[in-house]
């Protein structure tokens, strides 16, 4: 009897001593933030690559990296023979589509005087015709000579017509001729024109991509042109985590240039296309106090606050088994969950403060 006293007594300590090694802890209430994480990188509002509208070599950059600019201002000079000579050409070709058209030795000009010598043919002709059948109807003259005289009035008749009808018609082409050519020169105009690259922002050249010299075409960009003072945050949200963010939803912000700081901003823009290479979502947020120093591709990391609580009952996370269970001094007992970050999770249901939780085994 003394003996089995002393095996249950044995069990109870070792029970006990195993119990007293675990790690144990209650529940705390505490305020549970759950959040969405990203990968944050600061880039300056407004910005975008420029491009030339035409091909050619970069004669020069006009300005320098890290310069102010207004908008219209150059940035880079390109040169291009081909489109001078082409501008030289339409200009001769509007030169001449005018002569043609507006001239008096010009093309409508002959017409005009072919128009007035048939004219007085026509007259000529029309009081032979109208002599002769006055004559006719008076049982003088000869048949012949009266349809002589009749065939030449219309002949001189359809003649003017036709010349009228060329007249109006060669017109019409060569109005259209000068239009054309009009059109034509202000296009090469313009192309000319395109070999000067010029800012569409007032902002900063944050980058020159090509050197005097080299080989400028339509589809390699040539500068980066950018906010001089306004920046965003880019933040790339998970596809799983994108269905949980909302305009104006805070999001706090750490850079590695800032070492531990935390910069509050708010989240401005949701980009809706996801990148298919990343499987990310952009989003851009605004700081709401903005660093002393900031540098397009400065990088870091965010959080964006998704849900707040006040005084809820929370757990940490290493202490919540699969199944939503936990593990006390009874054995498991199942619980309800609800908010949770990287560390703390809420406890809706299933246990309370006064709950004494042992960490499981790894």
């Amino acid at each position: 009897m003394v003996m089995k006293n002393v095996c249950v007594l044995f069990l109870l300590f070792t029970i006990y001593a195993c119990s007293e090694q675990q790690e144990k802890i209650f529940p705390e209430k505490t305020m549970l933030t759950e959040s969405v994480y990203s990968s944050a990188t600061i880039q300056p509002d407004s910005l975008y690559q420029a491009y030339a509208a035409v091909a050619g070599i970069l004669d020069r950059n006009l300005l320098e990296e890290g310069a102010l600019v207004k908008k219209g201002d150059a940035i880079l000079q390109i040169i291009n023979s081909a489109p001078k000579l082409n501008t030289d050409n339409a200009r001769l070709a509007l030169n001449l589509a005018k002569e043609n058209y507006e001239g008096r030795a010009a093309i409508l000009g002959e017409l005009e005087d072919e128009i007035q010598a048939a004219a007085l043919n026509l007259s000529n002709d029309s009081i032979n015709f109208f002599r002769q059948k006055k004559l006719w109807d008076q049982n003088i003259g000869s048949k012949i000579e009266f349809d002589n005289r009749k065939l030449a009035f219309e002949i001189s008749e359809n003649r003017l017509g036709l010349l009228k009808s060329k007249y109006d018609r060669t017109k019409r082409e060569l109005a259209t001729q000068v239009e054309q050519a009009e059109n034509n020169y202000k296009t090469s105009m313009i192309s000319t024109k395109d070999f000067t690259v010029r800012s569409k922002i007032d902002g900063k050249v944050y980058a020159l991509y090509k050197n005097s010299g080299e080989l400028v075409s339509t589809m390699e960009p040539l500068a980066a042109v950018g906010s001089a003072d306004v920046f965003v945050i880019e933040l790339l949200v998970d596809e799983v985590d994108i269905v949980k963010l909302r305009l104006g939803q805070k999001a706090l912000v750490t850079l590695d240039a800032y070492n531990n700081q935390v910069f509050e901003a708010v989240v401005s823009k949701i980009y809706p296309r996801k990148d298919e290479r990343s499987q990310t979502f952009k989003v851009e947020a605004s700081f709401k106090q903005v660093p002393e120093m900031l540098y397009p591709g400065l990088s870091g990391e965010g959080n964006i606050v998704i849900a707040e609580k006040q005084d809820v009952l929370t757990i940490p996370k290493d202490y919540l088994l699969e199944g939503d269970q936990v593990l006390t001094e009874k054995g498991t007992v199942n619980v309800t969950i609800g908010l949770q970050n990287l560390d703390r999770v809420e406890i809706l249901e299933g246990i309370d403060d006064k709950t004494a939780l042992l960490k499981p085994k790894s």
